[in-house]
């Protein structure tokens, strides 16, 4: 049941709804595939400025960056500022930069995944220093670039070079209000065949890379079949995602191929453990199993370079962060949130996957209208997280 603080949050929320409502419609309407943040990035950064933050600046990743307070408990919250491209507009039903607002919803690309925290994670801390600012808590919020390329990486560059060193961390990837605390994590690999060209009108002269490859297509789809288990994260995956091949010409076999996998890791699977059951696939013969690399330009120049390999994490569900943020929903919200996991991969890969920061999820929309063209939030909700954010450090100290 909610509580008299929690009402008095909501009750703040509300008086800024007009305002989140304008940022968040603001952030949709510009653009901002990953490494391509920059105008977005700084729309962020006047909001952060505007709202009174201690302080307010872009890292050398181009991550904004906000801080408030400077006491001994360091919270960062996170909500990844790139998202994915439109894909064919005339699938859209409305404009996907138009930050559409009807029927108590905002509509748009990124108005689940993930744009709504990074404005509700904006105005719940300009709340709280409204109500009283708690001395013994310093708060980072990130607006992180870069995530939907490869997620983790703005995380570890924060954390790692920018000398950021939070105890918890509140990803802004969409849960419906709920409270998650892992992930399975993933790989991307490739498996490339080696064959012979010859022209087509003497196809038995050459050896063709493709008709290599398509057993080997078979055996990852029976794969897929007899992956590990988990109770929490569920089952491992893998799939086919892409095929490719080259040829001197529409006449002539093919002279390579190569499809690249997409790996979902369940608890107890690794990067090491994927790679050998690929290699060991009955028809691979002198096929290559190849680990993809990262590597992309920041908006501000900086080089990112990377293993495309995110480890699996879970947070243990009586964990003092898990329970302090379903405390927090609960004062606002009519029932204590429901404690889950994503299907997808989040920056959580880096903060608890690498580096071991106990890390949970916490933000309004549905999980499955990301990268979809019916993406879409309730404003209800986001006035509601809102609230919740507010409240986070509060319940953090009382739990701790």
């Amino acid at each position: 049941m909610p509580t008299e603080r929690g009402a008095a949050a909501l009750a703040s929320a509300k008086n800024y709804q007009d305002k989140i409502v304008r940022f968040l419609r603001d952030i949709i309407a510009i653009p901002a595939e990953s490494g391509q943040e920059e105008a977005r990035c700084r729309r962020v950064l006047a909001e952060y400025e505007a709202l009174g933050f201690d302080e307010a600046y872009f890292d050398g990743l181009g991550t904004v960056v906000a801080r408030m307070g400077s006491g001994p408990i360091k919270i960062l919250m996170d909500g990844h500022i790139d998202c994915v491209g439109v894909g064919d507009r005339d699938q859209w039903d409305f404009d996907p930069f138009e930050g559409k607002y009807e029927d108590g919803k905002i509509w748009g690309r990124g108005a689940v995944d993930e744009l709504p925290a990074i404005a509700g994670m904006a105005y719940g801390a300009r709340i709280l220093a409204d109500r009283g600012w708690p001395e013994a808590v310093t708060l980072y919020l990130s607006a992180s670039v870069m995530e939907e390329d490869c997620d983790g990486y703005c995380m570890l560059h924060l954390i790692e070079t920018e000398g950021i060193k939070p105890d918890y961390v509140v990803l802004g990837e969409p849960t419906d209000l709920n409270v998650y605390r892992g992930q399975r994590g993933r790989l991307e690999a490739t498996i490339t065949t080696k064959g012979v060209s010859a022209h087509g009108a003497h196809a038995e002269l050459g050896v063709n890379a493709l008709y290599k490859m398509a057993p080997i297509l078979l055996d990852v789809e029976e794969l897929n079949t007899r992956l590990a288990h988990d109770e929490f994260l569920g089952t491992g995956s893998v799939i086919v995602s892409f095929i490719e091949c080259t040829t001197p010409s529409l006449n002539a076999v093919p002279d390579s191929a190569r499809i690249t996998i997409d790996r979902r890791l369940t608890v107890g699977e690794t990067r090491d453990t994927a790679l050998d059951e690929l290699r060991a696939l009955p028809h691979l013969g002198d096929a290559e199993v190849e680990l993809l690399e990262y590597d992309r330009t920041s908006w501000r120049g900086l080089q990112a370079q990377q293993t495309k390999y995110y480890p699996t994490w879970v947070l243990d569900e009586d964990h003092p962060l898990v329970q302090g943020v379903a405390d927090a929903g609960a004062e606002v919200l009519p029932d204590r949130p429901a404690i889950s996991r994503w299907h997808f991969s989040t920056n959580g890969v880096a903060t608890m996957g690498r580096l071991g920061i106990p890390t949970i999820g916490f933000a309004p929309g549905l999980e499955e209208l990301a990268h979809t063209t019916r993406e879409n939030i309730e404003v209800e909700d986001l006035i509601k997280a809102t609230a919740v954010y507010s409240l986070i450090p509060e319940s953090l100290l009382e739990r701790a």
